[in-house]
């Protein structure tokens, strides 16, 4: 354990060294707080929303942005480098416990820059617009942070390619982010308009269940807003799933696999290559 902290202690000091953090965390913060005040300034008014407007506003820009920090930076920090790697793995410490502390330090770098951001708005909601509504922001934080891990462990598994170069990797990752955040849900609409009514709907809500990013917003919405959060649609689920609770449960387990699984193929092809 000492040793994958070690390494974690090491890739949490690059990371904060890292220009692109430190503007990851100043964006973020500039973003939440403009989405925190865009309700108001959309209908000609002025100030701050609260926190459960905010939470609700934040979601599709936690589902944006984060996944594609999360899963570029980790490309790019995890992948072997000829010279770099050979030595490292050198060490007399298995590759297991390095790419653990690697994924971990990372982990906690971008886990901080976030907390900045939301710490930040949250400051400034507080003093604006009082605590109302703070559980649904603490649900948004929540599921920024899963799915920060989630990402970065899809990264882990796309750099573990023996000797892939780093360009090569992040051009990977950005087309599984692409895929994952757009172009999924418009093939899944597409595949469902070819069957009928219940079975296009069983396809979509399985769908939405499958890919992390849905599966986030499904537990984001649905704790925030309640069942109403996809208005008819939810409907569908709830009967699909047996209730709200069973949903959140179903996308929460989905969300878990997609952090563990990836993290465990990474080191897989870790453990095999020959660097």
């Amino acid at each position: 354990m000492s040793a994958v902290l070690l390494c974690a202690r090491y890739e949490v000091l690059l990371a904060v060294r890292s220009r692109w953090l430190q503007l990851f965390a100043v964006v973020f913060a500039a973003l939440a707080l403009i989405v925190a005040s865009a309700g108001y300034i959309l209908s000609g008014g002025y100030g701050l929303q609260d926190f459960a407007r905010t939470a609700a506003s934040l979601v599709q820009l936690v589902l944006l942005i984060v996944p594609l920090t999360a899963i570029s930076f980790g490309a790019l920090a995890l992948t072997p480098e000829r010279g770099t790697a050979e030595l490292l793995f050198a060490q007399p410490v298995s590759r297991t416990r390095i790419l653990a502390g690697r994924y971990l330090g990372l982990l906690v770098s971008l886990w901080a820059a976030q907390a900045i951001g939301f710490g930040l708005a949250g400051l400034v909601v507080q003093g604006q617009a009082g605590p109302g509504g703070l559980g649904a922001f603490l649900v948004v934080v929540t599921v920024s942070l899963v799915l920060t891990a989630v990402f970065l462990s899809i990264a882990a598994m796309i750099a573990q390619t023996g000797a892939a170069r780093r360009a090569r990797v992040l051009a990977v990752a950005l087309v599984v982010w692409f895929v994952a955040v757009v172009l999924y849900d418009v093939a899944m609409l597409g595949v469902a308009s070819l069957f009928r009514s219940g079975t296009a709907s069983r396809l979509l809500i399985t769908a939405v269940l499958v890919n992390p990013v849905d599966a986030a917003r499904t537990v984001a919405l649905m704790a925030v807003e309640g069942t109403a959060a996809f208005g008819a649609a939810s409907l569908a689920l709830l009967r699909f799933t047996g209730g709200a609770g069973m949903a959140i449960l179903l996308a929460s387990t989905s969300l878990l696999a997609w952090g563990i699984v990836p993290l465990l193929v990474a080191a897989r092809r870790l453990a095999r290559a020959d660097l």
